[in-house]
């Protein structure tokens, strides 16, 4: 058990109000701070399991709900039934709207007296991989770790130059949502950027690789990303 897990609301740059799960380790701190960008299908049990593992390493961690502008505080989509419930909510968010989540989830973890000043980091999944890419381009983050982020190189290659902190990609050799030549785009943009960072594929991983509540989880591939995305942020962060 951490120290404490709840459930919060946060006032968005732009009139709305947004609401988000937070996970805080044991022990007085400072910590450093970590936003964890949710998958498609919301802030659900398994990205709050995500961020309840990080706090146990450590971290003060916080999901926030990225479809608040669509749905309840609180809604969080079936893995099985995506396509039809959730392509409305997918279909509305807009780099403006994560613009100012990224703020408001940053500017909360910067209030929290348990935060180390400067020694901010975010990571995210799925939709949440391609918003870490975004955020990173917004606020000074140490690092940024983004996984299988479908869209960035449909969209996003623009935001390489930006990217403050270094970033860590994952993909999955087997993923048949984003191919070949769009890791191959996005990690190009980086390198003429000259933006430090780390790309990964794993051959023998699908789209979503991470999630163990998902039929293309895997087991090894998951520890092996968990292994490298603990080591690539610590070495990050330290002395912020």
């Amino acid at each position: 058990m951490n120290h404490g897990e709840s459930d919060i609301t946060l006032r968005v740059g732009d009139g709305t109000t947004m609401a988000a799960y937070v996970a805080r380790p044991t022990g007085a701190g400072p910590f450093p701070g970590l936003i964890v960008f949710p998958e498609a299908f919301g802030v659900n049990a398994h990205i709050r399991d995500v961020c309840d593992r990080f706090a146990r390493e450590g971290y003060l961690a916080i999901a926030p709900e990225l479809y608040h502008r669509t749905a309840p505080a609180g809604f969080t989509l079936p893995y099985e039934d995506f396509m039809t419930k959730g392509m409305p909510h997918m279909s509305a968010v807009t780099p403006a709207g994560l613009e100012h989540d990224t703020c408001a989830a940053w500017d909360w973890l910067q209030a929290q007296p348990q935060v180390r000043k400067g020694a901010m980091a975010c990571i995210g999944y799925c939709l949440g991989g391609r918003t870490a890419f975004l955020a990173n381009s917004v606020k000074p983050f140490a690092a940024a770790v983004s996984y299988y982020g479908g869209g960035i190189a449909q969209g996003m290659l623009p935001r390489a130059a930006a990217q403050h902190g270094p970033i860590l990609l994952f993909w999955g050799g087997l993923d048949t949502h984003i191919l070949p030549e769009h890791t191959a785009q996005v990690a190009q943009a980086l390198r003429a950027a000259k933006k430090p960072h780390i790309n990964v594929e794993i051959s023998f991983a699908d789209h979503g690789f991470f999630c163990d509540a998902r039929a293309t989880y895997n087991a090894q591939a998951a520890a092996e990303a968990w292994a490298l995305t603990l080591t690539f942020l610590k070495e990050n962060l330290q002395g912020k």
